[in-house]
């Protein structure tokens, strides 16, 4: 295979990949339209699109099975098949097939296995049920072109497609095309590669007698009723080598009429910024082919030649039968739509907006930009601080001017990374209306914050931790059907995903309307697991994050989703391993909420530097809310802000860092979420673009460090993991609070 093939079919895959996405997406989502056709021809492109690039490629295992695919979908925007919820479960399952097959061909292989072969079985056996059934029972797909059922030619002044919504093709050969070694039934039966052809009827009143006749000479026509999702052009190209020996009138469905008007009104300008012409934007909208216009032109010049009532094009279109009146008129209104935009837009003087474009790009490519850029990022530290010690004012602006720029192109590089989390969530609509359909529970997915971003990075490692969880809400939260209305509930169960933005960080919050979670049930299991001491008094927080330790489970049986003890803590340890946290709230009969933070990119932060001895670390600067003056003159792991407990941590004792702590010391308020807690420290270096480098794993367990970043002396400084900070934090608030109080009182 050529290298430019090699591209064109890595550009199908993955443009096939896209189109099985929102396929499953228009699928999930069609019950709930209130006119569900845009939506399902959505999904019939989406499927005739990958059927009709496989076929350029010679991927015919996948050609055939998108093609009885795309039959039942057909049928579907007739309205000859309803679109219930068994059609959607069938029809999803074509999808996956489809994609398995994109994968086989992807892995550069020309035919799918035995297995995939009978993962198709069950499916295109469901298809042609639906297909044989009693909608399509007047209409049987031909087994050859002389095979198909005849029906009437349509009469003078008849819509060509009569009520049926079918292509119409009238078709008179010319009495050389067996000459010209071209056989007429070899066009019928190609026709069978875009559709089906549901009748025929062969004409013969060009037929001599028989003393008459010349047996080298074509004398038949032919009227075709044709099912099929090609276009205009795709179908007239079947006639591409007769079309100059023969006549041919296309006639489309009612359905495909409307189709016309629709694109019609998306039509934009020229590229001189003025209104397309009449040809044109037929052309464009597929209701007429270039042949076509080329031919009424021809035939517009030859009367403008002949006399002074030359007729219109649109009137000509309509008579010769080429274009159906209603796209026409919709054409016209159109183009005097764009002339007054532009004449409006030119009386206000505004310059048009250009329009949006955009690059697929390789996201090994993105990866490495980035990395350049924290390269970047360390030599000019380095090449800073080199200046401070020449001082020279010139060097030092010259310096200052290229940290900005550093920056920016910095913040450009991470934005191109940057993904909305609507894509992740999205994936979720499919699993969870398999999962409520395999337990037997009626849930639907209510999504919010879909448009917020965050670094593609942080997406891939998310998408399995959330797996679970929702997974874990629609098992154990949300309660059958019997029981939400015993409790007054709606019988629907509702699992919402939210993502926003919060200091710096990106929060996504997993929620039910479910039973909510048993203080006591926890409890008698933690106390019976040896977690917790018999009569030990806990908080609801201190319970809930129980639920977090390995191996802990409260499921009375073991499903095929939860119940085996594991799956939660491993939540908390891949979160944990993004330098986020997770929490948990419920309220009994009224649901549970997973809280999960994280921050945006895992790549190039903006930090803030402090000391402890000789030894530099970094923060997050986004966490931190202000930095104040401490004396130690207590001895407390704790102090008084502004009326307020403040528990701290000393970076010098957590640590281990040689010395002694000077007479001046600093407290660093830093927030996580709704814990406030401060660090001890040394001295304040300032903020500093900071490269994220992880840690080795031999250093995974260290407790309260996230990662490393080398400085522009060469030094390394270690990043402060606060979410874990926060947690040793939360530990030590409870007994601050009560020496406190006993201090008070």
């Amino acid at each position: 295979m050529s290298m430019d093939m090699e591209q064109a079919l890595q550009a199908f895959i993955t443009e096939s990949r896209e189109l099985l996405e929102d396929m499953e997406l228009a699928l999930l989502g069609v019950r709930q339209e209130a006119d569900p056709s845009d939506a399902i021809n959505a999904i019939f492109r989406a499927a005739h699109t990958i059927k009709g690039s496989a076929g350029l490629f010679g991927l015919d295992f996948i050609v055939d099975f998108a093609h009885v695919a795309e039959s039942v979908l057909d049928r579907v925007r007739e309205g000859d098949i309803a679109i219930d919820d068994d059609v959607i479960t069938l029809l999803l399952g074509c999808r996956d097939h489809i994609g398995h097959l994109v994968d086989v061909a992807a892995a550069g292989h020309d035919q799918a296995d035995a297995q995939l072969q009978a993962e198709a079985e069950p499916l295109l056996a469901g298809l042609h049920q639906l297909l044989d059934g009693p909608a399509s029972s007047a209409a049987p797909a031909a087994g050859a072109a002389g095979a198909a059922r005849p029906v009437p030619a349509p009469q003078a002044g008849e819509t060509a497609h009569g009520n049926a919504d079918h292509w119409h093709i009238s078709l008179r050969f010319g009495s050389d095309v067996l000459r010209n070694g071209m056989d007429p039934i070899s066009f019928l039966r190609y026709l069978k590669k875009l559709g089906t052809i549901v009748g025929i009827v062969t004409l013969t009143d060009r037929l001599p007698g028989l003393e008459a006749m010349d047996a080298e000479s074509c004398y038949l026509g032919f009227e075709i009723v044709l099912r099929s999702g090609s276009s205009k052009a795709e179908i007239e190209s079947a006639f591409e080598f007769v079309l100059d020996d023969c006549l041919v009138h296309i006639l489309p469905p009612h359905s495909q009429v409307a189709q016309y008007i629709e694109l019609l009104g998306n039509l934009g300008e020229d590229d001189d910024g003025g209104a397309l012409r009449l040809g044109d934007m037929l052309v464009q909208c597929g209701s007429l082919t270039r042949r076509e216009l080329e031919q009424a032109l021809q035939l517009q010049y030859r009367q403008r030649d002949e006399g002074p009532l030359e007729k219109p094009l649109g009137m000509l279109l309509i008579e010769q039968g080429r274009v159906e009146p209603p796209v026409v008129r919709a054409a016209l209104e159109r183009q005097q739509q764009i002339k007054a935009a532009g004449a409006m837009q030119g009386k206000d003087g505004g310059a048009r907006p250009a329009e949006s474009q955009s690059v697929r790009v390789d996201a090994e490519k993105l990866d490495r930009l980035v990395d350049l850029v924290g390269e970047l990022i360390t030599a000019t530290a380095t090449a800073t601080q080199a200046g401070m010690r020449v001082q020279s004012a010139a060097l030092q602006e010259a310096h200052s001017m290229l940290n900005g720029l550093v920056q920016e192109v910095r913040d450009s590089a991470l934005q191109l990374r940057m993904v909305k989390i609507g894509g992740t969530f999205n994936r979720f609509q499919r699993m969870v209306r398999d999962v409520s359909r395999e337990i037997g529970k009626d849930i639907v997915l209510a999504v919010h914050g879909e448009d917020t971003e965050l670094d593609k990075t942080v997406v891939e490692k998310i998408t399995d931790p959330l797996t679970h969880l929702v997974r874990n809400s629609m098992d154990h939260g949300i309660e059958p059907v019997a029981v939400r209305l015993e409790r007054g509930k709606p019988a629907y169960g509702t699992l919402t995903l939210n993502a926003y933005h919060d200091s710096g960080s990106i929060v996504i919050e997993v929620s039910d309307d479910g039973g909510g979670l048993s203080r006591e049930r926890i409890l008698a299991k933690a106390t019976e697991r040896g977690l917790v001491d018999p009569g030990k008094a806990l908080s609801d927080d201190e319970i809930y994050q129980l639920i977090f330790e390995p191996g802990f489970s409260t499921a009375e049986q073991v499903t095929n989703l939860s119940g085996r003890g594991v799956g939660m803590d491993v939540v908390k340890r891949n979160i944990t391993a993004l330098r986020g946290s997770v929490s948990l709230s419920s309220q009994p009969g009224a649901g549970t909420k997973v809280t999960v933070r994280l921050p945006l990119t895992l790549a190039i932060i903006n930090g803030f530097q402090i000391s402890v001895g000789e030894s530099v670390f970094v923060l997050p600067l986004e966490s931190i809310e202000e930095c104040v003056e401490f004396r130690d003159d207590t001895g407390h792991d704790y102090t008084e802000l502004r009326g307020q407990v403040l528990p701290f941590a000393r970076l010098r004792v957590m640590f281990s860092v040689p010395g002694t702590a000077g007479n001046r010391q600093s407290i660093v308020v830093v927030r996580h979420g709704t814990q406030r807690f401060g660090l001890i420290v040394d001295r304040l270096l300032g903020e500093a673009q900071t490269v994220i480098k992880p840690l080795a794993p031999m250093f995974a367990h260290l407790r309260g460090i996230s990662g490393s970043s080398i400085l522009g002396s060469g030094q390394v400084a270690l990043i402060l993991d606060v979410p874990a900070l926060a947690a040793q934090a939360i530990e030590q608030a409870g007994a601050a609070a009560e020496a406190l109080s006993a201090a008070q009182f």
